[in-house]
């Protein structure tokens, strides 16, 4: 997905958000879309990497409708400013893409007091999406696509320790996020039936990218020796890319895909009881009014 012109006018028009976009999944997602004609926003911590990308992706794609917002996921002040700033500056948004994501070891707190790896990977997209969720309806047909992970078998939400106070590890705690997103993309979904908005998950693959650098040196060597058998972040960009894009997808909305197919996630995740009890506690922790 990085020819340019590859795909060129299939998604002419259209403005896409995604989060995590200076590198990795995120960028190659970007490089994707923008190849197809679409105008793309990408979020970043850093002015200069976020400029850097931007760069890029213009030059590998021939499409100058690129831009950058700045926003540190880890701040829900932040996201919200994420939010004003997009609105202040686009009249739409068709594709929100949730693509960041992050482990922390040792275990670190946001400015609100949340757990980290939690926060960024879930509460800051399910903030961010309550947020521009009108947006996305008066711009129907739209599209939410949230990067979870195939981390998230064989995991449960421990809503008595969300945070993870006791007994932290930095894995357990990336796994429940990934089950977070998923919970939150089937009960989206469920709560956007009558819309023309669709809520998907993804599963990249196991790619080779920045993640694991806000961790201790042993997990980080670990995954530096792993990189060996991960793919590249732009095959893993294809199935968000797939999800974001695809006419096909137009009215498929609360399903997982795993390499651009649709699969079977895991049992805990299809819980609804469970994952209308993480969509409260989540309205709770981002402070959005019930409803």
């Amino acid at each position: 997905m990085t020819d340019k012109n590859d795909g060129a006018g299939t998604m002419a028009g259209r403005v896409c958000l995604i989060t995590g976009g200076t590198g990795g999944i995120g960028k190659e997602t970007a490089v994707g879309l923008a190849s197809m004609g679409a105008v793309v926003v990408i979020v970043s911590r850093n002015e200069g990497r976020g400029e850097a990308a931007v760069q890029e992706i213009r030059e590998r794609t021939g499409n100058e409708q690129v831009d950058m917002l700045l926003a540190d996921l880890a701040s829900l002040e932040q996201v919200r400013g994420l939010a004003h700033a997009f609105r202040a500056k686009y009249p739409s948004l068709h594709v929100l893409i949730n693509n960041a994501g992050a482990i922390f070891s040792p275990r670190a707190e946001t400015p609100e007091g949340l757990e980290m790896t939690f926060a960024v990977n879930h509460l800051s997209h399910f903030l961010l999406t309550h947020l521009l969720l009108d947006m996305l309806k008066a711009s129907a047909p739209s599209r939410v696509v949230n990067v979870a992970s195939r981390a998230h078998f064989g995991e449960t939400i421990d809503f008595d320790d969300l945070m993870s106070s006791h007994n932290y590890r930095p894995f357990a705690a990336y796994r429940k996020s990934k089950l977070a997103n998923i919970m939150f993309t089937y009960e989206l979904a469920r709560r956007l039936e009558e819309t023309r908005i669709t809520a998907n998950a993804v599963h990249p693959g196991v790619v080779a990218t920045g993640w694991g650098r806000n961790t201790g040196w042993l997990f980080r060597n670990l995954v530096k020796i792993g990189g060996w058998f991960m793919i590249g972040p732009e095959t893993g960009a294809r199935t968000s890319i797939h999800v974001a894009s695809s006419p096909t997808l137009e009215r498929i909305s609360g399903k997982y895909f795993d390499n651009c197919r649709e699969k079977r996630s895991s049992r805990a995740s299809y819980d609804v009881e469970a994952a209308r009890r993480l969509w409260e506690v989540s309205e709770r922790l981002t402070g959005i009014a019930p409803g």
